[in-house]
């Protein structure tokens, strides 16, 4: 293993490649928990109330067993099992044409961009910060931001057995000297997420409304554990900017009311991983602007 790594750090296509290869696999396998985290916990939470409310108690022992392993995978139309060769990422989708090999079913682009996206983002992330611990770390910060992503965008959801994990593992990380020192990194995880709690509380004594959801605070207290207080007001004002542009856009073309609800952990999410890497130059560009 240690010669693998010293190859990669000394052979900067071979890292690429290896990067590559595994985050397109790793986008094949966001799909799922896309996909399955949702409905595993809207089944937890039936059960949960089913036992609260001492009714149908038995039920939950005859469910049939639905997590991130098990079934395996099958098409939602015809129930006919996908074989292996037929779960290539990217490569089964273009060789299938994109339909189930058993019904003919139209399978959605989606997928295939899920597992483009994964590796084009994390080829990004390994080719700015190259062979080190750092590009491990934000490689799984990556993946769990897609994951995030979507999940909120099907299902306005950012699901705690994701944030959660995430948040531990920056903090962790910054005892070991992987990112910023261990005091400013709670600092920031504290200030990330008061910054949209009391931004919470403020709309909903105002209005007598929810304007966002409390996955939202974990998302930018991950951020704040990450990247440092100081990186706080870069993403909120980023991620606010395109929410708005994007969110307006998108009512529009769908014509519907202004007040329909809008995910903003993905514009959250992007504008977090973009000051991850870009944030030094945002924030030059930003004063330029207010300073011309």
């Amino acid at each position: 293993m240690l010669e693998v790594f010293q190859l990669m750090q000394a052979h900067t296509w071979f890292f690429l490649l290896v990067v590559g290869l595994v985050s397109v696999c790793i986008g094949s396998f966001l799909n799922v928990v896309i996909y399955r985290i949702p409905k595993m916990l809207q089944q937890q939470w039936r059960c949960e109330c089913e036992a609260l409310l001492n009714e149908q108690q038995t039920e939950q022992h005859n469910t049939p067993s639905f997590n991130l392993a098990t079934p395996s995978s099958h098409c939602p139309t015809c129930n006919a099992k996908i074989k292996p060769w037929h779960n290539i990422p990217l490569l089964s989708w273009l060789l299938l044409r994109g339909r189930c090999n058993e019904c003919q079913t139209p399978i959605s682009i989606r997928y295939p961009l899920i597992e483009l996206g994964t590796a084009l983002s994390s080829l990004l992330v390994a080719w700015y910060f190259g062979a080190s611990e750092q590009t491990a770390l934000y490689l799984v910060l990556t993946w769990a931001l897609i994951a995030l992503i979507f999940i909120d965008i099907d299902h306005m959801l950012l699901p705690d057995q994701i944030t959660l994990p995430l948040l531990w593992l920056m903090l962790i990380a910054s005892t070991f000297n992987i990112t910023i020192a261990p005091t400013e990194a709670i600092i920031g995880a504290a200030v990330g997420y008061l910054s949209l709690w009391s931004v919470y509380w403020l709309f909903k004594l105002a209005t007598g409304k929810e304007g966002m959801g409390y996955g939202d605070f974990k998302l930018l207290a991950i951020f704040g554990a990450l990247l440092g207080w100081q990186a706080i007001l870069t993403i909120v004002l980023l991620s606010s900017c395109v929410g708005a542009i994007i969110g307006s856009i998108q009512l529009a073309v769908q014509g519907k009311d202004k007040s329909t609800p809008i995910p903003f952990g993905p514009y959250l999410a992007i504008a977090g991983w973009l000051t991850l890497l870009f944030g030094d130059i945002i924030e030059n560009w930003y004063f330029s602007l207010i300073l011309a």
